[in-house]
C-alpha cells in the first residue's frame, strides 16, 4: 500500500511513517523538514502546508492511505482539497481534547464536542480542542465518513516524549531530588489517567489503513488511579524511599501547576472539573483492533531514553530539584 504522512519529521508522525514501513508499505512524508529527520528508507518530499504549492508533488500520485496529524484546519483544508480525488482514505489524527465535558468519567465518541475554531489559523494552544474539531469537520466534509478514520487520542507517552509528560514520574523516582530519597507526589484519591504508547498509536493507526476502518475513535491506554501509575513508575525506577504526599489545595496554593508546563507535577488534574479529562471510554478502538501494551513497559522504556536524553532547555513538565526540595521542607515543617 501507498502511505502519505503529512508531516513524519516530529515524534508521532515519524512513528506512524516508521510503523507503515516496516509492514512492507511505500512511505512518503510531506513536512518543512525543521523538526526531525525522515526515518531512512522513506520518501521524502519537503512542502510547507502554509504554501497553496505544498502538495504540488503529491497531488498527482494514488494514495491508498493519507494520515495527517496537524492543528491547523486550513491546513487540513487545503489537503483535503488537493488530495480528496487522489486518496482512498484520510486518517486524521485528533485529540480528546475536542469534547465539552471534562468532568464525566467514561464517556465515549457520542460524547458533546467543543464549538469549532471559526477560523483556519490556531492562534493559541488555548484553542487546541477547538482547532482540532474544525479539522475533523474539514475531513468529514471533504471524504465523508466512509472514507475517513478520525482517531482522537488521548495521553500519548512513551520513548521520545519530548513533554515530559511520560517520562517525569519514572526519571524522579529514579533519580529524586534529596538525599533521602523522598518523592512529592500529588494526593488526588480516585483521579483516573490513561497513558497510550507512541508505539501502539502507531501500529493500529496502520493496521486500521489496511484494513480499511473508518469512523470515529477514542484511542487510550489503560484506564488506570493515578495512584497505580505513579506505583508502577515507582517499580521500574527501583525506587525505595519516602513517598511524600499533598493535597491538591496545598499544592495549588504553593503554585504547583497541574497536568504539564514549568513547576508541575505530571498528570495530576484538579478534582472534579477534569475528573474525566484524562478518563475516556475507549472500548470501540479496543473492539477495532487496538492492542497496547503494559503501563510498565511503556515507563520502563521511556525511563531508559529519559537516562540518555540531553533536554534542550528548560523542562517542559515536572519540578526542578530546588524547587520540589523547597516544597518538601514545607511539608515537613508544616
Amino acid at each position: 500500500m501507498r502511505f502519505l504522512i503529512l508531516g513524519g519529521t516530529a515524534w508521532l508522525g515519524s512513528t506512524i511513517a516508521t510503523a507503515a514501513m516496516h509492514h512492507g508499505h511505500r512511505v512518503t512524508c510531506l513536512a518543512r523538514g525543521e523538526s526531525g529527520q525522515v526515518p531512512a528508507g522513506i520518501r521524502f518530499v519537503r512542502g510547507d502546508r502554509s504554501r497553496p504549492d505544498a502538495y504540488a508533488e503529491v497531488a498527482s500520485e494514488g494514495w491508498d492511505v493519507v494520515v495527517d496529524v496537524s492543528r491547523q484546519p486550513g491546513q487540513v483544508a487545503d489537503a483535503v482539497q488537493a488530495l480528496g480525488e487522489r486518496a482512498a482514505s484520510y486518517t486524521f489524527v485528533s485529540s480528546g481534547n475536542v469534547y465539552a465535558d471534562a468532568a464525566t468519567p467514561g464517556q465515549d465518541e457520542r460524547g458533546k464536542l467543543l464549538e469549532a475554531l471559526p477560523g483556519d489559523v490556531i492562534e493559541s494552544m488555548e484553542s487546541y480542542g477547538e482547532a482540532k474539531v474544525a479539522c475533523e469537520d474539514r475531513v468529514l466534509a471533504g471524504f465523508g465518513a466512509d472514507r475517513s478514520l478520525i482517531v482522537r487520542s488521548g495521553l500519548i507517552g512513551g520513548p521520545g516524549d519530548l513533554s515530559d509528560r511520560s517520562g517525569y514520574w519514572p526519571l524522579r523516582f529514579r533519580e529524586p531530588a534529596g538525599a533521602d530519597g523522598s518523592v512529592l507526589v500529588p494526593d488526588t484519591p480516585g483521579l483516573l489517567t490513561q497513558l497510550i504508547d507512541v508505539r501502539d498509536l502507531a501500529e493500529w493507526i496502520v493496521d486500521a489503513g489496511e484494513d480499511g476502518t473508518t469512523g470515529i475513535f477514542n484511542a487510550t491506554g489503560e484506564t488506570v488511579t493515578l495512584a497505580e501509575h505513579l506505583s508502577v513508575a515507582r517499580a521500574v525506577a527501583g525506587h525505595t524511599g519516602p513517598i511524600v504526599g499533598a493535597a491538591a489545595h496545598w499544592l495549588l496554593d504553593h503554585e504547583v501547576g497541574p497536568w504539564s508546563g514549568p513547576r508541575s507535577l505530571p498528570l495530576w488534574l484538579p478534582l472534579p472539573d477534569y475528573a474525566g479529562f484524562n478518563a475516556r471510554d475507549g472500548a470501540a478502538a479496543r473492539a477495532a483492533g487496538l492492542v497496547t501494551r503494559p503501563l510498565a513497559q511503556t515507563l520502563a522504556d521511556t525511563l531508559r531514553w529519559e537516562r540518555l536524553r540531553v533536554p534542550e532547555g528548560p523542562r517542559r513538565a515536572g519540578l526542578a530539584d530546588a524547587d520540589e526540595l523547597a516544597l518538601l521542607a514545607e511539608l515537613a515543617a508544616g
